[in-house]
């Protein structure tokens, strides 16, 4: 029984194993609970295996690579195409076996644990930025039906509150009322100090070299230094600096057919998140480079007049990643010429 290639179809609690030959014939088959994964791997022979690119997909992948297996993981998108028969769980990792030797497949890079780590940061922070910006919005919502307009922005909500549940101020507002407006401020209160924690800890994880250098290009502050670094990693799992930006979705999408070439809008795949602050970060270049003298300026205000403001920024955008990956590839400085060129 000579196994070459392994799909390992990840779940919860129960996970399936397809175990294939070198001619890619089912020479074992088994389904794991979680316990028993890691003690399935470690008696295994070396071999490649195949995860699908899921939830605790990173753990497993460095956990199986420490029993000394060559492990890959692929985007569900690109199994799907190998599943054959109805659908099941031993198909599906079946799929993946087959899916992961073919030679132009794309592969999606283990994270480590540093890496999940500022992500978690990320994820944790966005998470209370959306919960503060609903509870305003909420509770402005609430004082409109009171008569009480209150302007948009969080920090006119932070500084209306604590007046209109003064209890010293008779503004018409019933006890009841003012105590709910009491509470949920505590709330609103809460949720600042839990962002302004989240935002602290990744400018101190920022302070790393790599950080450090990305920060030296425009438009790049701590925390988008912090993202591009957890999704870019070394730059070995990227083959160019366009592969970088075409994989978070800063690329036009293609319906080309019989030789003619047709390109729409960006593709906006991969990491919406990271895509976004990339934007916002071009944006800001766009706006402090008005006036000035300077190749880059000079470069976006060409962009603006002939292809306007907003695919300016996703222009600049996508040369922010790829001069963020030859940062992070070569180890290298910014260079203006280079953003420029890239």
């Amino acid at each position: 029984m000579n196994i070459t290639t392994v799909g390992l179809d990840l779940a919860k609690n129960v996970s399936h194993v397809v175990c294939c030959n070198q001619a890619g014939k089912i020479v074992r088959k088994r389904m794991l609970r979680r316990s028993e994964i890691l003690t399935f791997f470690t008696k295994l022979p070396k071999c490649l295996v195949g995860v699908e690119a899921c939830a605790t997909a990173h753990y497993w992948a460095r956990e199986i690579q420490k029993c000394g297996h060559d492990v890959k993981q692929i985007a569900p998108q690109h199994v799907k195409p190998y599943v054959r028969g109805n659908k099941n769980d031993y198909n599906d990792a079946l799929a993946i076996a087959e899916a992961v030797v073919r030679p132009e497949m794309r592969f999606v890079r283990t994270k480590s644990q540093e890496q999940l780590d500022i992500k978690a940061l990320h994820v944790l922070r966005k998470k209370c930025e959306r919960d503060r910006t609903a509870n305003c919005n909420g509770i402005r919502g609430i004082l409109a039906e009171q008569g009480i307009v209150i302007p948009l922005g969080v920090s006119h909500v932070y500084k209306r509150l604590p007046e209109l549940f003064d209890s010293q101020i008779d503004n018409g507002l019933s006890k009841l009322f003012k105590e709910l407006l009491k509470h949920h401020y505590q709330k609103l209160v809460e949720l600042k100090n839990h962002l302004d924690f989240y935002t602290q800890k990744i400018k101190q994880l920022s302070q790393c070299e790599e950080c450090q250098r990305l920060q030296s290009v425009p438009g790049i502050g701590p925390i988008v230094a912090s993202a591009v670094y957890e999704y870019i990693g070394d730059g070995s799992g990227f083959k160019n600096g366009r592969a970088v930006s075409a994989s978070i979705g800063l690329v036009p999408r293609q319906h080309s057919s019989g030789g003619k070439h047709n390109l729409l809008g960006i593709s906006k795949r991969g990491d919406g998140y990271l895509r976004t602050l990339l934007i916002h970060g071009a944006r800001a270049v766009i706006r402090v480079s008005a006036g000035k003298d300077t190749p880059l300026a000079k470069w976006i205000e060409r962009l603006i007049l002939t292809r306007g403001r907003n695919k300016a920024a996703v222009a600049l955008a996508n040369k922010l990643a790829r001069v963020s990956w030859a940062i992070l590839k070569n180890g290298s400085c910014y260079d203006e010429e280079y953003l420029v060129a890239a």
